[in-house]
């Protein structure tokens, strides 16, 4: 595993409280999982399509970063997802993979499947172009107060 990838991860307030778990990193591939929580689903009992949403965003997110300088931190400039289908099982099981990396912009590609003992369904895919912020480091905490 990618130890700039683990640390950055285990930095993720967010990604902590959805119960996610970093399951793989490899140079341009990143694998997260999100176990079933009730407090993460919709009226319906699937998973929100929010939590699908981050799932994949997070996932291409580390992949592209895995690829990135020591001294780079990465933000997303946008992603499309597509829900297949129902978000259910177990847990949801992603898997991103850069598709192209440029000087400053890659896109990934991710799929989150619903995965239970018995099965792996896909539910969702998303194409995720994200930039790379040079000299910037991934611990800056822009965002605290």
């Amino acid at each position: 595993m990618i130890t700039k990838v683990r640390d950055s991860f285990n930095r993720q307030e967010f990604m902590s409280f959805l119960g996610a778990e970093l399951v793989a990193s490899e140079e341009g591939m990143c694998e997260i999982r999100i176990p079933y929580n009730k407090s993460l689903t919709q009226q319906h009992g699937y998973f929100h399509a929010g939590v699908v949403g981050t799932l994949a965003d997070n996932a291409a997110g580390y992949a592209a970063y895995s690829l990135m300088a020591e001294d780079s931190s990465v933000l997303t400039v946008e992603y499309k997802l597509n829900l297949l289908s129902p978000a259910e099982g177990d847990y949801l099981h992603c898997r991103s993979n850069v598709i192209k990396r440029g000087r400053t912009l890659s896109v990934c590609r991710s799929e989150v499947f619903g995965v239970t003992a018995k099965s792996e369904k896909l539910c969702a895919i998303a194409q995720v172009t994200l930039i790379e912020l040079a000299n910037t480091a991934d611990n800056d905490n822009k965002g605290k107060s």
